[in-house]
């Protein structure tokens, strides 16, 4: 199929004189309601770009039957297109980039890690696994999507997406944090949203776990029922099987499954820590 249309927000978009980071979104969420907390704390030393899942945040609404057969592949191909224009525009087209994802957004990483290991400096893989559950659940809530729109998602995904009682909070605004998620939730294109589905029912990279080639930071909620750190823990280990110490896994607690929205102090830090202490070992 042709390569999907994903939106682009260009956060920090400056010159080569400072590391790229590439930001992925969760099935359901823009980038920019996802990130908005983390990337103030990260735009002073890095230029960052992020990326719209088809339908979603600014990427446009979706044709129906136009992201039929839609794979994580073919939007990983889409988001390395996304990563040689910010680099087009900082002088350093090819050179390897750094890259941050979530849920589906950290699949996507996965991918690139197997797929492109000269293009990718170094990745850290957020709240994902390299499996989602059975196929068949994708398939069936692609279909209702489709059918019935995203708002039908709101409940299931306010449970799923955040820790206990972390959606009530008024402390540090927590609530509007919620709020903003689940905005973005009932604002995607049920056709983008149905087709992103299916394209994880299809995702399964357990059989490519020790080929990757660059350094990993895993970073997982520990309240997270949809991707539970225990399912990230042989992605490490594989990893670090063939190449030592160049994968480390990260739990929060108090933090489910958008970890960049739960914690975006926690996730800002050890982004920052990663990127810069890899950089330094190259110098």
């Amino acid at each position: 199929m042709p390569t999907p249309n994903l939106g682009t927000a260009a956060f920090a978009l400056r010159d080569a004189s400072r590391p790229l980071l590439i930001l992925g979104p969760s099935l359901g969420t823009s980038v920019t309601a996802l990130w908005k907390d983390v990337v103030p704390q990260l735009a002073d030393q890095f230029d960052v770009v992020g990326w719209d899942l088809p339908g979603h945040g600014v990427a446009g609404a979706v044709t129906p039957g136009s992201l039929d057969g839609l794979s994580i592949e073919n939007i990983s191909e889409a988001v390395l297109a996304i990563a040689d224009q910010a680099q087009s525009e900082r002088g350093d087209v090819g050179t390897p980039f750094w890259y941050a994802g979530v849920s589906v957004g950290g699949a996507v990483g996965m991918v690139l890690l197997e797929n492109h290991p000269d293009r990718i400096a170094g990745a850290s893989l957020i709240c994902t696994a390299p499996k989602f559950g059975d196929p068949q659940q994708w398939l069936d809530r692609a279909e209702f999507v489709q059918a019935a729109g995203t708002p039908t998602q709101v409940i299931g995904s306010a449970q799923r997406w955040f820790s206990p009682g972390f959606i009530n909070m008024q402390e540090g605004g927590k609530q509007e944090i919620a709020l903003r998620l689940l905005g973005s939730l009932q604002e995607a294109d049920r056709f983008g949203y149905a087709a992103v589905a299916r394209a994880l029912s299809n995702y399964d990279v357990t059989a490519k776990l020790g080929n990757v080639q660059a350094p990993v930071l895993v970073i997982q909620g520990a309240d997270d029922a949809v991707s539970p750190p225990s399912g990230m823990e042989p992605v490490v280990e594989a990893i670090n099987t063939n190449r030592p110490g160049s994968a480390r896994l990260e739990v929060l607690d108090g933090v489910a499954h958008l970890a960049p929205a739960e914690a975006p102090t926690a996730t800002a830090n050890l982004l920052r820590d990663f990127i810069t202490s890899e950089v330094g070992k190259g110098a």
